[in-house]
């Protein structure tokens, strides 16, 4: 199944990035973009929410010098940008895998496309790993470890919903039962014409 080897992927993803646990660290893809194109994607994908996510930790710092929040804020805008474009990568590929399917004639759209579900499920996977650590954090009270552990059981729950729901959409787009029409995301503040701020400065 799909979410099987997704989250298993973002899984090994995660441990790497603790390994050394900076966001300045160097990213290599162990997956061939040629070779093994989905499997890159999705490497890629979590690694970029991963990073992300230690800058919003940062950024959070009450302490943290204005110019270097600036600075961060910057980083943290082109992360968003990289995530959604590798989203729609991810949407591509299953455009491209599916492009030969007969769509049956009452077949339906989804509220969403199958990258934004695997969007989701790679910021879960993001979510289980730190409550995993809060729920078993050593210098924790005992409170505080139990009422992550109940927070860890619903996440875990989650998981299994959307890595259904997921497969099922793809399944479902396979046989034609579904069809995918992805919208490209009109993001209209890094634009130099549509932000006015940035236009007025041309």
């Amino acid at each position: 199944m799909f979410s099987e080897k997704a989250n298993k992927i973002f899984q090994d993803v995660i441990n790497t990035y603790h390994v050394l646990n900076t966001v300045d660290q160097p990213f290599t893809n162990i997956y061939n973009k040629e070779t093994n194109v989905l499997e890159h994607l999705l490497y890629r994908k979590c690694w970029i929410d991963t990073v992300q996510w230690h800058y919003e930790d940062i950024i959070r710092d009450p302490q943290i010098d204005p110019v270097a929040a600036l600075a961060l804020k910057r980083q943290i805008d082109a992360s968003n940008q990289d995530r959604t474009d590798m989203v729609e990568y991810i949407d591509s590929y299953f455009l491209e895998k599916n492009k030969n399917v007969s769509v049956k004639e009452n077949a339906t759209i989804n509220t969403e496309s199958p990258a934004w579900g695997v969007d989701r499920l790679s910021i879960l996977a993001l979510k289980v790993y730190h409550m995993q650590e809060e729920a078993t954090r050593s210098n924790a009270t005992d409170a505080h470890k139990a009422a992550c552990q109940k927070k860890l059981d619903i996440l875990l729950e989650q998981r299994v919903d959307l890595s259904t729901a997921i497969d099922t959409l793809l399944k479902d787009i396979e046989n034609g039962d579904k069809y995918m029409k992805v919208y490209k995301q009109m993001k209209m503040y890094n634009d130099d014409e549509l932000n006015p701020v940035l236009r007025s400065q041309k």
